[in-house]
């Protein structure tokens, strides 16, 4: 496996990604759920100015375990959903915020390990509507106003991620590329397998890629088994990078995205709104060893640009850089059975432990 070594000179992404994989750790919106600091189903990232310190360690979580890009957390933080919970006036200094953590923890890489690049980040909205040009025109300003931020606090790079409509891929794609920045846009289409205003994925990624996305691809809502069909058909229609960030989730043909999954799993206590999303996914996880298996076909497949989203936590991270060859700093710690009390194949193994394994 290919080790990190430290460069003099930050590459690019592009730079990164001509030569082999690039591991980018989403993900943030559900761990930092986890870790108690965000309220589930309202998903806003008021931990950046509530408890820096818990999302500074996440992002060195990620570091750690071979994230290769420092992502601001500013999904789900633009004015609309800041208007939601009442705290509009908090927008730019939860912005700001957001991006000095990830420019910290970019410009502090693990020694002998590469620099990381920090990205800025924008998502969908959810206030795009189809020939509404005044929801339209509010879309473009928050997008305009966080990418610039992201410009003024040094981002490398530009993400635009979890659009499900097409034309506000567009939209986004187009404001981002103002910067000079690379960008990276990513959609999440939904159960009809198509986006929302009728455009299909692959041809909603070769747009993207004709208006100069450096990496088109998927993101979010889908978990390997859904996303790596659209993955091959996206790979060979467009001739830019790939990116794929699925959910760790087992999604299948009949249930494509995290959000109506069933729990047929004899669960005795169901979550009060109905449905397994948001809270009660616990038991649909996939295994390391399955997302190891995805980003190797992924990575089989040319796709070059991989990480995990809503579901990621570091180990998995970890799993998908050493699937595609690389060792990181989290490697030291990879599971070791041959060492387990009853498990194990070591010789100090008490023979007696080696019996009962198969009754314990």
């Amino acid at each position: 496996m290919e080790e990190y070594k430290s460069k003099e000179k930050k590459r690019s992404l592009l730079e990164r990604l001509n030569s082999g994989p690039v591991i980018c750790a989403e993900g943030f919106l559900f761990e930092i759920e986890k870790r108690g600091y965000m309220a589930s189903g309202e998903f806003v990232p008021m931990v950046s100015l509530d408890h820096p310190e818990a999302l500074e360690n996440l992002h060195k979580d990620f570091q750690h375990a071979g994230s290769d890009i420092v992502q601001a957390f500013t999904y789900n933080g633009h004015r609309e959903k800041m208007r939601v919970i009442g705290k509009e006036e908090l927008l730019e200094p939860l912005n700001r915020a957001a991006l000095k953590i990830a420019k910290k923890v970019a410009t502090c890489p693990i020694e002998g390990t590469e620099a990381n690049l920090m990205a800025g980040n924008i998502s969908g909205t959810h206030i795009w509507k189809e020939d509404d040009s005044k929801s339209n025109l509010e879309v473009e300003k928050m997008f305009t106003e966080m990418v610039g931020w992201a410009v003024e606090e040094g981002a490398d790079m530009l993400i635009g991620e979890t659009f499900y409509y097409a034309k506000e891929a567009y939209k986004a794609l187009e404001v981002m590329k103002k910067t000079g920045l690379p960008c990276v846009l990513t959609i999440s289409p939904m159960a009809e397998n198509i986006m929302r205003d009728g455009i299909s994925v692959v041809d909603t990624c070769k747009e993207l890629e004709q208006l100069g996305a450096e990496v088109v691809g998927l993101n979010c809502f889908r978990g390997p088994e859904t996303t790596l069909p659209f993955l091959r058909k996206i790979r060979k229609a467009v001739k830019c990078h790939v990116g794929a960030l699925p959910v760790p989730l087992r999604t299948t043909k009949k249930h494509p995205t995290f959000f109506n999954l069933p729990d047929k799993n004899g669960c005795k206590s169901h979550a009060p709104h109905g449905r397994t999303f948001p809270t009660a996914l616990d038991p649909l996880f996939c295994n390391r060893y399955e997302i190891r298996k995805f980003a190797k076909e992924a990575f089989k497949l040319g796709v070059n640009y991989l990480g995990i989203c809503c579901g990621a936590n570091p180990m998995l991270i970890r799993e998908v850089a050493e699937a595609v060859g690389l060792i990181v700093p989290a490697s030291k710690y990879r599971e070791n059975i041959s060492n387990h009390f009853m498990y194990g194949t070591n010789k100090r193994i008490p023979k007696h432990m080696k019996a009962y394994r198969d009754k314990a």
